[in-house]
């Protein structure tokens, strides 16, 4: 009798072996089915941490969703979470991408990385300002602008007076191989012409302009009367100008013949097989909502709404009354890129 038992036992132990392994992708299945709606959204950002989280953290609480995100590094500003982005394509880790410029989440959508949502609160965004095919969406911008020294006479009012020889060894800007300055010269490729823009580029040299390590640094040069002007992010001259640092912003090339003032704003996109995309499509309605883009209008990052009617701080021009440089961003994205071995060259990297 004991031995039927063990071998009873036995058999019973084996039949468990056999299939132990199908019961474990079950329960793994339907643990993956459970997580994909777990009251989480994961979110990558390259907005500045110390603006972005504030407005995630609202968001938490309005909603009960709890977010968790991934921030981008100062060093690796908006390149990091993108590659890791491309890195992740086959296997998603992240729901949602909020950039802090159009370029690369247009690169995002060139690689398959990012799938269509047209968002209810896109409705009244510009549409130079959105994907055509709804891959993503733009929202609170930054503008690309000149901080001027207040003791400057008869200041720059154009771009092109970086190259002027007035302003020779007076002027600084940014790195172009980084940032914000980067995406700007790829979209003067795309209005002027590679020969034009070329032309501009080494107008630069000849005019002896300083080259800093930021829009900020920059700045802070101007600021403190080391070069007469810079080409910046309006977010670093509104903050040296709330700090009473003796500087003036100037929208620059505002006349009728002026191609206009570059204007980057924040996008937001949907990962393609993102683990949580209910909760995802409901962080992007909110980020693209009014109550947003007043938020960050008010903040220190003093970003322009793209919706119209945004109550904003004084000192900030609506976007209706500037001119605005006419941009496809899908192209500046396939023109950044073409141009990288001419920055190299020109920046004296080989």
């Amino acid at each position: 009798m004991k031995i039927k038992s063990n071998l009873l036992l036995r058999r019973w132990i084996s039949f468990i072996l056999l299939f132990l392994p199908a019961i474990s992708m079950l329960f793994a299945c339907n643990g993956n089915r459970g997580s994909r709606g777990n009251n989480t959204v994961v979110v990558y950002v390259s907005e500045d941490q110390v603006f972005s989280e504030p407005i995630l953290k609202q968001f938490e609480k309005d909603t009960g969703i709890r977010v968790r995100a991934v921030f981008d590094t100062e060093e690796a500003k908006s390149t990091g979470v993108m590659n890791r982005l491309i890195a992740e394509k086959d296997h998603p880790q992240a729901d949602v991408y909020w950039a802090n410029e159009p370029i690369r989440a247009q690169i995002l959508k060139e690689k398959g990385v990012v799938q269509p949502y047209v968002s209810k609160n896109s409705l009244g965004i510009p549409s130079n300002f959105k994907d055509p095919e709804g891959y993503w969406t733009g929202f609170s911008a930054r503008l690309r602008v000149l901080i001027v020294n207040e003791r400057v006479k008869d200041p720059p009012t154009s771009i092109f007076d970086l190259t002027d020889n007035r302003w020779k060894a007076r002027a600084v800007i940014a790195n172009p191989l980084f940032g914000t300055t980067t995406a700007h010269v790829a979209a003067l490729f795309t209005v002027l012409g590679d020969n034009k823009a070329k032309a501009f580029m080494e107008g630069l040299k000849a005019n002896e302009v300083a080259i800093s390590t930021s829009n900020g640094e920059s700045a802070d040069f101007v600021a403190a009367g080391q070069y007469d002007f810079s080409l910046v992010d309006s977010d670093d001259a509104i903050n040296r100008i709330r700090q009473g640092r003796g500087v003036k912003m100037i929208y620059p090339d505002q006349s009728e013949d002026g191609i206009g003032c570059f204007v980057v704003p924040n996008v937001v996109l949907m990962i393609k097989g993102a683990p949580h995309p209910r909760e995802a499509k409901r962080l992007i309605d909110y980020l693209l909502s009014k109550e947003v883009e007043e938020r960050l209008a008010f903040a220190d990052c003093a970003q322009i709404p793209l919706h119209d009617g945004v109550k904003m701080p004084a000192g900030l021009r609506p976007l209706d009354q500037i001119k605005v440089m006419k941009v496809d961003y899908s192209q500046v994205a396939q023109k950044m890129q073409e141009i990288q071995p001419f920055l190299k060259r020109w920046a004296g990297l080989r």
